[in-house]
């Protein structure tokens, strides 16, 4: 009877523990995922994209300050600022980084090589922040946005929609990967075209002024500039010298037709940084980087601003106009 009493008593003991811990564990907090967000440029030029990944966490459950925290972090176009902002994130215990662009994905690399990064850049293979696009390797996966191959195509429609035009020329920063990987695909198609590809460098703020008046010196009639961060973050200035001297250009970022630009054509970042909130989804629930395949971008988009247009005097082909997903009147 004793022995009995005794086992009865050493399994209320248990039980009574098992249910303490229970009890503990769910009054317990459970631990609010950190984001940390990472960009070359300023908000005020990504409030589309920075939307578009909260919608994307949105749709998957995740609501910004109530189950998820996002750090934002901006370097408004000094990418030496970039490493100083990814240990700021790393020191800050975040859980994922989620950034774009060669310079952005480099710095959150070297800032740490376990926690996970989410990246949309140009070549991540060429750039050698992934082993592989099926096998990324590391703790860098993502999304590639395709620059090498788009940049011949932006000329296409840009011969296209000035067909006169002979003397075009191209903007672009030879520290930008995406940039220089376009260069070589950019002056194939303006060799196939019959074009004069004027090639016009900026590596820094203070070299804009003075690319646009070599531009003008050397009669360019319509220019394209290359992706990059550099580029994207002097929208405004590149817009207000294309207006000012009457120049049509083509754009790798539709935020440049928004904002006046005459045409864009690119990846939908939209879709893009959606796409990167599944990664991110992903990855708080365990997966690991090495096992995410880099994916392609799915959707295109190709915006021409009429108003604009008229603006500056050119007459965009009907041809043109029929093959626009957005035109801006």
């Amino acid at each position: 009877m004793k022995s009995m009493i005794r086992t009865i008593n050493v399994c209320l003991l248990i039980a009574a523990l098992r249910l303490t811990v229970s009890i503990a564990e769910a009054q317990e907090p459970k631990k609010v995922p950190r984001i940390g967000l990472l960009l070359p440029s300023s908000q005020s030029v990504s409030p589309l994209r920075i939307n578009a990944f909260r919608q994307g966490l949105h749709s998957l459950g995740y609501t910004e300050g109530k189950n998820v925290v996002i750090e934002y972090r901006f370097a408004e176009g000094k990418l030496d600022r970039l490493p100083d902002l990814a240990t700021e994130l790393v020191r800050l215990g975040v859980d994922v980084i989620v950034t774009t662009s060669t310079p952005g994905v480099s710095a959150a690399k070297n800032a740490s090589s376990t926690i996970p990064i989410v990246s949309i850049t140009a070549d991540p293979v060429a750039s050698g922040l992934v082993e592989s696009l099926a096998r990324p390797g590391g703790n860098v996966t993502g999304l590639t946005n395709l620059a090498p191959d788009l940049s011949g195509k932006r000329l296409e429609l840009l011969k296209e929609a000035v067909p006169g035009a002979t003397r075009v020329g191209f903007l672009w920063n030879r520290l930008s990967t995406a940039a220089s990987v376009s260069l070589k695909p950019t002056q194939e198609t303006a060799n196939a075209l019959g074009l004069q590809l004027q090639s016009f460098e900026v590596q820094n703020t203070e070299n804009f002024d003075s690319a646009f008046q070599t531009m003008i010196r050397k009669r360019a009639q319509a220019f394209l500039t290359s992706p990059g961060p550099i580029i994207f973050s002097h929208q405004a200035q590149i817009i207000q010298f294309a207006a000012n001297n009457r120049l049509p250009a083509i754009y790798p970022f539709s935020e440049f037709v928004d904002s006046g630009g005459l045409m864009s054509y690119n990846p939908s970042y939209d879709d893009l940084y959606r796409r990167a909130a599944i990664y991110v989804d992903k990855i708080l629930k365990g997966r690991k980087p090495p096992d995410l395949p880099v994916e392609q971008p799915t959707k295109f988009e190709f915006v021409i601003n009429l108003k604009t247009a008229k603006q500056i005097g050119v007459m965009i082909p009907p041809t043109v106009l029929a093959r626009a997903d957005k035109v801006i009147k």
